[in-house]
């Protein structure tokens, strides 16, 4: 058997390693200095925040989304044959902060920045109204959505310039947490622009909402357009948020200090299978758990488009076992939508109204602990609301 010959080593390499010797021996001799890593700290509202943070994500309550710009309010508005007045807004807003016991369900309502400053036509301030309830003021603090330059058709959300300044004004108003939104389109790629601009606008937001003693609510919407399967929707969810939490780091968020909003997993609305609600609690706490740190105390879904009755069953579902964090609610049109058809605008129907919205933030409080029934639903609670291209 022939033996193996070992080269002798070169001078180069011989030179290198004694480069490389010295080098260590330089390293080790260098006295240690001592690098001082304390805690991640939000100025002064750090204990505030993680305070307003629990009391939102407290057990058996949700958040009461009523932050539609006066565009969009005036769409629900016109849905019952009323013009889009501040008179009319505020009324329909009034009914709804004003629902006695509405506290016992609700425990953040977030409103847009007529509405913070808006009082009843009795004299008293909806901050005030929801003070009594003991129901968070929240409000929306993002400006909308706009072309994104080089994507493939998608958007950006703006509103970073003068941020930190509107948010001072609005704790100074009673305000305690902040409401940002952006969106990913599936059938949009989403491209990864999209993608990285939406996670580092949330971060940004988040950083300077804090700062000004704001609990932000971070909320990348998947939007249910498309007829992608379940599947595809979570590997988007997955990429997005492993970006949002990688720019939330990035920039010094207190994780203790927030919320989430996101999307369900769901397929698209136009895919052909339909996801039962056990399919979707599964694929969506998968997501959850792959990605979002059990610091965070407060997991508020949207509802995006679901019926009143669906966006229950699913939440009710993701609630059949323990979760690291609270998993609740965060909805607009599936808690409103009965509400309006039964105001229909009239005086006479503000009681009946108000008892609709008691019945679905009940129908919701009991999801969050995972006792809810749909039996005894109406057929308007199970009335599907999703609209392709539907723009806030």
């Amino acid at each position: 058997m022939a033996s193996l010959k070992l080269s002798a080593p070169s001078s180069q390499w011989i030179a290198g390693e004694r480069s490389l010797d010295r080098r260590s021996r330089i390293l080790t001799a260098a006295p240690r200095r001592r690098v001082a890593v304390g805690p991640i700290r939000a100025g002064s509202y750090t204990d505030e925040l993680v305070q307003t943070a629990k009391v939102i994500a407290s057990p058996g309550r949700g958040i009461l989304a009523i932050d539609e710009s006066n565009a969009t309010c005036g769409k629900r508005l016109a849905s019952i044959g009323l013009d889009n007045t501040e008179a009319n807004r505020q009324a329909y807003r009034q009914l709804l902060l004003t629902t006695p016991g509405l506290g016992e369900y609700i425990s953040g309502a977030i409103l847009f920045e007529e509405t913070l400053y808006q009082s009843t036509t009795g004299g008293k301030k909806f901050v005030d109204c929801l003070r009594q309830e003991k129901i968070m003021p929240g409000i929306k603090v993002d400006k909308g959505l706009v072309p994104l330059p080089g994507s493939n058709n998608e958007s950006w959300c703006q509103g970073l310039d003068g941020l930190a300044s509107r948010c001072a004004e609005y704790y100074k108003q009673g305000a305690r947490f902040a409401k940002w939104r952006t969106v990913v389109s599936i059938p949009c790629g989403p491209s990864a622009l999209a993608v990285k601009e939406a996670a580092w606008g949330l971060a940004r937001y988040a950083a300077i909402a804090q700062d000004n003693g704001l609990v932000p609510i971070v909320e990348p919407e998947i939007l249910l357009d498309g007829d992608h399967p379940i599947e595809r929707t979570l590997e988007v969810a997955e990429k997005v948020w492993a970006e949002v939490f990688y720019y939330l780091a990035e920039n010094n968020v207190v994780f203790e200090g927030i919320l989430l909003k996101p999307s369900m997993v769901t397929p698209g609305a136009e895919h052909k299978e339909k996801a039962s609600p056990e399919m979707i609690a599964k694929y969506t706490l998968k997501m959850l758990n792959r990605r979002v740190p059990p610091a965070v105390p407060g997991i508020m879904f949207l509802s995006g488009g679901q019926s009143e009755m669906e966006a229950t069953r699913n939440l009710n579902a993701m609630n059949q076992a323990s979760n690291p964090w609270h998993v609740s609610f965060s909805y607009a049109r599936a808690l409103q939508n009965t509400v309006l058809k039964t105001w229909q605008g009239r005086l006479e129907n503000v009681v009946a109204a108000q008892k609709a919205l008691l019945v679905r933030a009940k129908a919701n409080s009991l999801a969050q602990l995972g006792h809810y029934s749909a039996k005894g639903e109406s057929e308007e609670a199970k009335t599907g609301m999703f609209q392709k291209g539907y723009t806030y």
